[in-house]
């Protein structure tokens, strides 16, 4: 299960940025070497940005791309549910 970093901490956004991602490439049923494929990355940096284990950091470039990749609006990427906003 994915430790969800405190708000004040910099590497929260990371964390909900990544998490988003992966909820909506797997219900949107897109492989990771598809997105991989259509954003020009690797499958391993996918993979990475999706692992609970590993702190994969990405640029605005990097989650505009994926937000692409899956045909959804960037802004979903950063949603917060009600349990992540106690926080």
């Amino acid at each position: 299960m994915m430790h969800m970093f405190n708000k004040e901490d910099e590497n929260y956004i990371y964390e909900l940025v990544s998490k988003n991602f992966k909820k909506y490439r797997k219900q949107l049923g897109i492989s990771k070497f598809d997105v991989a494929s259509r954003c020009g990355f690797s499958t391993q940096f996918i993979g990475n940005i999706e692992s609970p284990n590993y702190h994969q950091t990405f640029s605005l470039a990097t989650i505009y791309s994926l937000s692409k990749a899956l045909g959804i609006d960037i802004s979903l990427l950063f949603e917060e549910d009600e349990q992540e906003s106690d926080f």
